[in-house]
């Protein structure tokens, strides 16, 4: 009994569990330091729209792209001022614009914008704004034909078709491909073709000719003279007295008398 209780079983044990032993265990690869991660760059604020200000249309045009023409053709007939004048004068009624593109100006044959007149081509700019912003579903109610900044006497159709938009100026039938811009004082459309108004191709009539003029007539001669007498007379002085009348001719040389009859 003795022997079976100094069996080398627990001797294992207390060898293999030894300090020693355990400082000779292999050790565990040490971990990677941890990369420190940069902080997060805060967000920067977008500065909100100045308030009060009307929208800049040459601006919405020139980020949209491919308006150059039509951006040109509002500055120098300083149409993008008066744009801008009355949205800020009057902000409840807006305005609609109908943006010809720089390919509808390339349609136009060559030379026609330069040919016209400084006062043509500001009524051509104003002939693409409405005095009031409308929406695409807003055209279902309008009354053609309507007035544009161009004068009532330079009107236009438009007509609405589902979500299509048809316009008449009397010479371009052209549609609306394309919405830039809506907002409560500005709406701006994009169309293929330049809106040309009608009076710029009517041939004004010409001029009602003179009256010819009438012959002139002859004074009557006077009443009670007859022209069947004539008498020459040379002398100092000649009396010719009739009835209560007495006519004195002195120092002439008469020529012809007409008597009375």
């Amino acid at each position: 009994m003795s022997n079976h209780l100094l069996s080398p079983f627990p001797f294992l044990l207390i060898f293999l569990f030894s300090p020693t032993n355990l400082a000779q265990s292999p050790a565990q690869a040490p971990a990677a330091p941890a990369v420190p991660v940069a902080p997060a760059t805060p967000a920067v604020p977008v500065a909100p729209t100045p308030s009060g200000g009307p929208p800049n249309v040459t601006a919405i045009l020139e980020k949209a792209g491919h308006f150059i023409t039509f951006i040109r053709l509002l500055k120098s007939t300083q149409t993008d001022t008066l744009i801008r004048n009355q949205l800020k004068a009057d902000s409840s009624n807006g305005i609609t614009v109908f943006a010809a593109s720089d390919n509808a100006f390339g349609n136009l044959s060559t030379g026609a914008l330069n040919s016209y007149s400084d006062e043509q081509k500001a009524q051509l700019a104003k002939f693409h704004l409405i005095s009031s912003v409308l929406s695409i579903s807003d055209f279902q109610t309008v009354t053609n034909p309507i007035a544009t900044e161009a004068g009532r006497d330079i009107p236009m159709n438009v007509t609405e078709s589902g979500n299509q938009l048809n316009i008449t100026t009397g010479i371009v039938n052209t549609t609306v491909t394309g919405t830039i811009y809506t907002g409560n004082q500005l709406a701006v459309y994009q169309v293929d073709r330049v809106l040309l108004p009608l009076h710029f191709f009517s041939t004004p009539a010409p001029a009602p000719a003179p009256e010819p003029s009438k012959p002139k007539k002859k004074a009557p001669a006077p009443t009670g003279l007859s022209s069947d007498t004539s008498v020459s007379f040379s002398g100092a002085v000649l009396v010719i007295q009739r009835g209560l009348g007495v006519v004195s001719f002195a120092g002439f040389l008469v020529a012809g008398l007409v008597l009375c009859g």
